[in-house]
């Protein structure tokens, strides 16, 4: 992309990606998905985007930057320009996704992405390393969490690439991962309310969860842990992606 002269913005989370190995491992990832409405956050300088318009021509882009909107829209390239965490996604017609993602947001789009479940089916994503290790994190770990268990209810999630700091310029002060999400069929029909309760079970991870709950689920919370044969002292980080939605369907009173 020699046409534009451009300049990182460390405000904005820019590092672009220049490894040829690691963009074509993403490029083989999105066109197994064979999209027929793509969607990438942050096109950037056009590492992964100028491949992907060969493959499957325009397609939809969201970027924050206002100099990199102007150039892509001068490419004839539907862009909206916004920060991707506050779109209107109930406007965006896309069936997959695929970004570079600023890490100050990769979380946080995981969660919103996998609450979303009429839309999206497939995501190939970069994080950075520590993310992506949370996310497929198992329970009694300390890297096991809230975006573990949101992420593993709603995707089969595997590992495309790795990308250490000299495949990005400028590099950044750690290593990245990127991730494959496939979405998964999933008996949450209700996923804000799912991840409320999630959060819920979170708040403090180091406390025993019965004392994360309201007071008024400790009684079937005890059935529960009973039928389970788990200890009353059991805490969060200790129970599976399947306890926990088995916990959640429990407290509400059965699917």
């Amino acid at each position: 992309m020699t046409e534009l002269s451009h300049y990182t913005k460390k405000a904005l989370g820019q590092n672009f990606l220049v490894s040829d190995t690691v963009i074509g491992r993403i490029i083989q990832a999105v066109d197994d998905e064979k999209p027929e409405k793509l969607l990438e956050i942050g096109p950037g300088l056009g590492a992964i985007t100028d491949l992907l318009i060969e493959k499957f021509g325009r397609y939809q882009l969201i970027e924050l930057d206002s100099s990199l909107v102007k150039f892509w829209e001068s490419q004839n390239m539907p862009v909206l320009e916004c920060d991707a965490l506050q779109a209107d996604w109930t406007q965006i017609d896309y069936d997959v996704l695929v970004s570079n993602l600023p890490y100050q947001i990769s979380s946080s789009i995981v969660i919103d992405r996998s609450i979303d479940t009429n839309r999206c089916r497939a995501m190939v994503l970069m994080f950075q390393k520590e993310v992506a290790q949370r996310i497929r994190a198992k329970h009694q770990t300390d890297e096991y969490g809230l975006l573990s268990v949101i992420a593993q209810e709603f995707w089969d999630i595997s590992t495309v690439s790795e990308a250490g700091p000299r495949d990005f310029n400028p590099a950044p002060k750690v290593a990245s991962r990127v991730l494959k999400f496939k979405r998964k069929e999933s008996s949450i029909t209700d996923g804000r309310a799912y991840l409320k309760f999630v959060k819920s079970c979170f708040q403090q991870r180091r406390r025993i969860l019965k004392s994360n709950l309201e007071s008024s689920m400790h009684e079937p919370f005890l059935a529960w842990i009973a039928t389970n044969k788990l200890s009353e002292k059991v805490r969060v980080e200790e129970l599976s992606v399947v306890q926990i939605r088995d916990l959640y369907f429990h407290l509400k009173g059965g699917k």
